[in-house]
Formats: structure tokens, C-alpha cells, sequence
């Protein structure tokens, strides 16, 4: 059986290991900014935990994963939480990856499926480059897309007729939370509104 050290960044899907590559700095101010606007919030109300990079997630189909942002219900907490070893064995409630060169199409595709396959109801995938977020929601079993959010300039917005500015989504509702939302300009700006 394959096992990554403690010490390896590293993921085993569908028995293959795969190295978890470092970071960018963009990648990293993302993740950051998700993990600090979810988990005040969270914490603040007492609602679970959140963490970011690098915490390995054991699922019950024995793949390992460590997605860039992991949330989990006070409900779900204590079962899944090994404090022993520093690791979550069973299905977080919300998770997020955070598109890089090297990951895109896992993230979209065998990670997606994994997410799935495994019950984890929020799934967000996160594109840095477009500055934009599909939203997935599981029911039935099934992810469905909820949302697609794209971060809009200023001028962008003033360039579009009134009635289409108007139909722009600038919150993402985080479901798992009540629909507790997070304005997207709050992720990819450089300073929170």
C-alpha cells in the first residue's frame, strides 16, 4: 500500500502518488484569503474548522488528498479529526482547489470525481487566472454547478448596460454556511472592500 511520509507534500489517487507541487505566491494569497473570510465567520460562530494547504484528507475509498481549503461542521468534527497524527480521515463538509498548471485537470477531473464519489456537499473550483469560481453542490450524489462567479473591474462593470451589471453575482453563497456569502472581490483583490 502506498503511504506519503510526514515529511512529503503528497497525494495517492486511485493508488498512483502524485507530488504535491508548492504554491505560487498568487496561489497562496488566494487560499489565505478564503481560509481567513470562511474561518472568521466559522469561528466566530462556532461552526466547525478550517484549514488550508498541505492538510491531508483520508477518504473512505482510501484515496488521500490535500485540498487548498478544508471545512468541517462542528458536527463532523470530532469523528474525523485525528489531533494524534494531524490529519482528517473521512469527508469534510466543503473543500476548494485553487488552480494551478500542474493540477487543473485533476482538480476538475479524477478530484472532482473523488469529491463526489466520496459525499463532500460543497466543492469549489477556483481559477486565478480567470479570477473566477464554479460552484458545486452535491445532491442525490451528484455534483451539480450552483454558480459561476467572475471577479469584474470597475471599469468593466461602468462599460455594461445597467440591467446586465445588475444580473452580475458579486457574493458567492457558501451553502454549507447558511448561505453565508463572501464577495468575490474580497478573494482576488488585493485589500478587502
Amino acid at each position: 500500500m502506498l503511504a506519503c511520509d510526514i515529511r512529503d507534500d503528497c497525494e495517492i489517487i486511485e493508488g498512483e502518488k502524485f507530488m504535491a507541487p508548492s504554491p505560487g505566491a498568487w496561489h497562496n494569497n488566494i487560499g489565505g484569503k478564503i481560509y481567513l473570510l470562511i474561518g472568521m465567520h466559522v469561528a466566530t460562530n462556532k461552526l466547525g474548522l478550517v484549514f488550508n494547504d498541505h492538510m491531508d484528507v483520508h477518504f473512505p475509498d482510501g484515496n488521500l488528498l490535500q485540498p487548498d481549503f478544508v471545512f468541517i461542521s462542528a458536527a463532523n468534527d470530532r469523528p474525523i479529526i485525528d489531533n494524534r497524527n494531524k490529519t482528517i480521515h473521512g469527508v469534510p463538509d466543503m473543500v476548494a482547489e485553487i488552480f494551478s498548471r500542474s493540477t487543473m485537470k485533476r482538480d476538475m477531473g479524477i478530484k472532482k470525481d473523488i469529491y463526489e464519489s466520496n459525499g463532500v456537499k460543497e466543492y469549489w473550483l477556483i481559477n486565478p487566472w480567470s479570477e473566477s469560481i464554479e460552484v458545486y453542490l452535491l445532491r442525490d450524489g451528484k455534483y451539480f454547478l450552483d454558480g459561476y462567479y467572475e471577479n469584474w473591474s470597475d471599469d468593466e462593470l461602468l462599460r455594461l448596460p445597467e440591467d446586465e451589471r445588475a444580473a452580475i453575482k458579486r457574493e458567492i453563497p457558501v451553502a454549507v454556511l447558511d448561505g453565508f456569502k463572501v464577495k468575490i472581490r474580497n478573494i482576488f483583490g488585493w485589500y478587502f472592500e
